[in-house]
């Protein structure tokens, strides 16, 4: 958005007798006053000034609307003040760091040394419009240009949430797509069981948008949570970006792709010394450890405890409890590689039967389900009765049939209001 010079500039011109208005002026200095963070040689590289250079009023003009235009000012006056010209410069409010949404362009001094280069004025911020913001977007584009990969970026300003205010402007690759990568895993420590499963989940992540701050921490943490899973405890997870490529995948598609590597450090293989459950779990101890199949001296797997984890909870849904949660708290002995958990459950309160809906049936088979039903509204919620009522050899013949040649689901519906559980039932046809 172009901005103009204030009428308070343009009477500097009314101020000088007309006949002067075409006449050059010679000013031995050039001062700036009023915005004390651009030093005056980079004011004076922007506006294109040069002390001794004879000017007149048009030029003096021309040369602050290159300033103004800039988009780092709001109000520009000017004045003759002896041999000196004077420019009054009011900084705009507007002004905001950079962010490198997409880009693989590394931000930091280099880049800011060569915009700075490019663009005197800029130190680290640009306006939220202006020449400023459009040069350093061409020259981004440019620079991307250097490395083969052609673009179109785009300036967005970032609004954030917590505080309702811009805290950035955010350049981003527009056209075409840029996507992560292969990564490539060195991990010469690992399982072949934990490395098969670590290249499923780089291969997942492949493809998926690239962003300069979250892709790097989404592989690291990916890569370091499956490995602590596996009872790699210690696992540390570094990720760098390498050179980007550009493919063609068709005459209009030519996505860049960002590669990655990956360096694993599993660190030792935990195992348990015990998993124990809290004083106040209802479950008991023995009950437990025949769900879980877990014993001392196994891998610390995440993967498996979480799996007893679950069972344990399923429990306690079947008593009414269904918002209740289990927790584990480890204590980790690193000196011997050993992890004892104890396991506590939060049950909540207690859930009853709410309304029972049945979906794609007839009437008739309705009301036969509606009969037989074993829990009554207001009676404790038992998740479990739902599938045993399925398979009750006591059930009328009719309904065994329809039951054998279904696809049975069913959904909860909790209302934390009334503390009751509504029971949805689709029967379809098997294929």
């Amino acid at each position: 958005m172009r901005r103009s010079l204030p009428l308070a500039a343009a009477l500097c011109v009314l101020l000088i007798p007309r006949v002067l208005a075409a006449q050059s002026f010679t000013p031995k200095t050039i001062e700036f006053h009023g915005a004390p963070t651009f030093p005056d040689a980079d004011l004076l590289a922007a506006a294109q000034l040069h002390p001794g250079q004879p000017l007149t009023m048009d030029q003096v003009r021309t040369h602050a609307q290159l300033l103004l235009d800039t988009g780092l000012f709001d109000d520009i006056h000017y004045n003759f003040a002896g041999p000196a010209l004077v420019f009054t410069l009011t900084p705009s409010t507007q002004v905001f760091p950079m962010r490198l949404v997409n880009l693989p362009i590394a931000p930091g001094p280099d880049l800011d040394a060569k915009l700075h280069a490019l663009f005197p004025l800029y130190h680290g911020k640009v306006p939220a419009d202006g020449t400023l913001l459009s040069g350093i977007r061409a020259a981004l584009e440019q620079m991307l240009a250097a490395q083969g990969l052609q673009t179109t970026v785009k300036v967005v300003p970032f609004t954030d949430p917590k505080v309702q205010a811009i805290t950035s402007m955010d350049f981003s690759i527009y056209i075409p797509d840029v996507l992560i990568g292969a990564i490539q895993l060195d991990a010469p420590q690992i399982t072949p069981q934990a490395a098969t499963a670590l290249r499923d989940i780089a291969s997942k992540l492949t493809g998926q948008p690239y962003d300069r701050e979250g892709s790097r921490d989404l592989i690291q943490t990916s890569l370091q949570v499956d490995c602590r899973n596996r009872g790699f405890l210690d696992c540390a997870v570094h990720a760098a970006p390498q050179p980007a490529v550009q493919t063609t995948l068709d005459q209009l598609r030519r996505p860049i792709h960002i590669p990655f590597s990956a360096s694993i450090v599993p660190g030792p293989l935990y195992r348990l010394s015990s998993i124990q459950l809290a004083p106040g779990v209802t479950v008991p101890q023995a009950d437990f450890d025949r769900l879980s199949g877990l014993h001392p001296g196994d891998p610390a797997d995440l993967t498996r405890i979480q799996q007893a984890l679950d069972a344990l909870t399923r429990q306690y849904h079947d008593t009414g409890h269904v918002r209740a949660q289990s927790t584990l708290a480890p204590a980790i002995d690193r000196a011997h590689s050993t992890v004892a958990y104890t396991v506590n459950v939060d049950p909540g309160p207690v859930y009853t039967m709410g309304r029972l809906a049945i979906e794609n049936v007839s009437g008739n088979l309705r009301g036969m389900i509606l009969a037989t039903w074993k829990m009554a509204p207001g009676s404790v919620f038992d998740e479990s009765a739902i599938m045993d009522y399925f398979s009750d050899r006591k059930l009328p013949s009719d309904l065994k049939r329809t039951f054998a040649t279904a696809t049975i689901r069913y959904i909860l519906h909790i209302d934390d209001a009334t503390k009751t559980v509504g029971v949805e039932i689709i029967l379809q046809k098997k294929q």
